[in-house]
C-alpha cells in the first residue's frame, strides 16, 4: 500500500509556514505500515494542484491533500479534487448547519463564506471527526482513494487518527500491530551513537524485527527509534521493552528520556522524588530555563522561580554577585549560590559565558559555564557550544539542565 502526501499552500512555498504536517503524517504512515515515497508542496493554483493530485494517484494507492479547505477564495482543495474525479461539487445542508452551529455556539455569526466548506465531491464522503469548521474527504477514484484534511496541525492530527490510518491499514490488508518507542539522548553526535549500537543494528537487520532508527532533533538531542511489528499490540511492546534493554545496556546516561518526555520534564520528576527545590539565575540562557520548566510546574511545587540578571546592577542588588563579574566560572559559582538563597530553594543552577561579555577572551568561542550549588558543595561545569548566540542560549538550556539530571542520578 503506497501513499502519497500533497500539502497545499501557497505559503509553504514562500517559507512563512514550516511545513510540520508532512513530517507528522509521514512519521503515522511508517508507524502504520504504510509506505509513502513522496511528499510534495505546491501552491493554491488550481492547474498546478489538480496536476499533483493526478501525478500522485499515478504513483500511489492513496493520496493525503493538507490544507486548502478554509472558507475564502483561495481555498480551492475541494474543487481540484473535483476535478480529478471528474465530478461536480455538491452542497450538503447538514454540514452548513454544523458550521453554523458552531460559530452560534462561540456567540458568533457565521459569514456566508463559511458555506462553501459544505461543498462534497459527488460521490465523496465526509470524516466524521471534525474539530473545526473544515470537513476532512473521503474521495474515492475507482480502486484508489484521495483524502482531504485541514492544514490546522490538531485538526488534520485528529482526523488521520480518528479516520484515515484506520482506513489506509484496511485498505492494505495490514491486521498486525505496529508500535515505537522513542529513546531521547544527550551528549554524544549521531554517528557516535551509531557506532556504539553498530552490532547491535547488525544483528536487528539480519533478524527484521525489531529496528532501530536515529534522527537529529539539533538542540533536543539524538532520538533512537525503536520499532517492532507483531500480531498483537502487547507482542509488539515486549520485542520493543527487551530491545529497549539492550540500548540502554550500551548507551546507559546518554539516554535521558522516552517519547513524549523532555529534559526538562525528568530533572523535575526526579527532583519531586527527592523533595527538593529549584531556583535558576539565567544570564545566557535570558528566561528560557525559567519558561521550559514553569510551563510544566506552573505551581511552583519544584521549581521555586528564575532571575535573568542582565544588568551588573541588578546582580549586585538581588544577587550580590559583584557588577564585572560575569562570563567566568567564578560567576557561575556565585550566581548559582546566590539564587538558591535568595529563593530559598535546595538547589541552584545557573548559565552565564563568553556571549554575556563585551570584552575578547583567550577562551574558545561558545564556552559557556554551568552552575550547580546545594548547601553542601557547588559545582562548575565547562561546556563549549556551537552557533550563534540565539543558539548557544538554546544549547545552555538543555546542557545545564542534563548536568542537573546526571548529578541528581549521582545522589542517589
Amino acid at each position: 500500500m503506497r501513499c502519497e502526501v500533497v500539502a497545499i499552500g501557497t505559503e509553504l512555498l514562500l517559507g512563512q509556514i514550516t511545513d510540520t504536517n508532512s513530517s507528522w503524517i509521514g512519521e503515522q504512515l511508517a508507524l502504520a505500515g504504510i509506505d509513502s515515497l513522496y511528499q510534495i508542496k505546491v501552491g493554491d493554483n488550481f492547474d498546478r494542484m489538480v496536476e499533483c493530485i493526478r501525478h500522485s494517484l499515478e504513483r500511489a494507492d492513496a493520496v493525503i491533500t493538507c490544507g486548502g479547505l478554509g472558507p475564502t477564495q483561495d481555498d480551492i482543495t475541494r474543487e481540484a479534487i473535483a476535478e480529478v474525479m471528474g465530478v461536480p461539487l455538491v452542497r450538503h445542508p447538514e454540514i452548513g448547519d454544523r458550521i453554523r452551529k458552531m460559530f452560534e455556539s462561540r456567540g458568533r455569526t457565521m459569514p456566508e463564506n463559511n458555506l462553501r466548506q459544505a461543498d462534497v465531491p459527488e460521490g465523496a464522503s465526509t470524516i466524521p471527526q471534525q474539530p473545526g469548521t473544515a470537513p476532512g474527504l473521503i474521495c474515492p477514484v475507482g480502486e484508489k482513494v484521495i483524502y482531504a484534511v485541514p492544514g490546522v496541525p490538531h485538526e488534520m492530527e485528529t482526523m488521520m487518527q480518528g479516520t484515515i490510518l484506520p482506513d489506509l491499514q484496511r485498505r492494505s490488508g495490514f491486521t498486525g500491530i505496529i508500535k515505537s518507542r522513542v529513546l531521547k539522548t544527550w551528549g554524544h553526535s549521531e554517528s557516535g551513537l551509531a557506532e556504539l549500537l553498530g552490532d547491535r543494528i547488525n544483528i536487528l537487520d539480519a533478524a527484521g524485527n525489531p529496528t532501530i532508527a536515529f534522527q537529529a532533533s539539533g538542540i533536543e538531542g539524538i532520538k533512537v527509534r525503536v520499532t517492532a511489528k507483531s500480531d498483537t499490540q502487547a507482542g509488539a511492546l515486549a520485542l520493543i521493552a527487551a530491545e529497549e534493554d539492550e540500548v540502554r545496556k550500551i548507551l546507559g546516561t546518554y539516554i535521558f528520556a522516552t517519547d513524549d518526555e523532555s529534559m526538562e520534564s525528568v530533572v523535575l520528576d526526579e527532583l519531586r522524588r527527592k523533595g527538593l527545590t529549584l531556583a535558576v539565575a539565567e544570564v545566557t540562557s535570558g528566561g528560557l530555563i525559567g519558561t521550559r520548566l514553569s510551563a510544566i510546574d506552573a505551581s511552583g511545587e519544584v521549581f521555586r522561580g528564575s532571575i535573568i540578571p542582565v544588568a551588573g546592577s541588578v546582580r549586585q542588588s538581588l544577587l550580590d554577585v559583584p557588577p564585572d563579574e560575569i562570563g567566568t566560572a567564578a560567576a557561575a559559582s556565585k550566581l548559582a549560590n546566590a539564587v538558591r538563597i535568595v529563593f530559598g530553594a535546595d538547589i541552584g543552577i545557573s548559565t552565564t559565558g563568553l556571549h554575556d561579555v563585551s570584552t575578547r577572551s583567550e577562551l574558545p568561542p561558545g564556552t559557556t559555564f554551568l552552575g550547580i550549588s546545594t548547601p553542601n558543595s557547588t559545582d562548575v561545569e565547562q561546556v563549549r557550544l556551537p552557533g550563534d548566540r540565539e543558539r548557544i542560549r538554546q544549547y545552555s538550556v538543555i546542557s545545564l539542565l542534563n548536568y542537573l539530571r546526571l548529578k541528581l542520578q549521582d545522589m542517589d
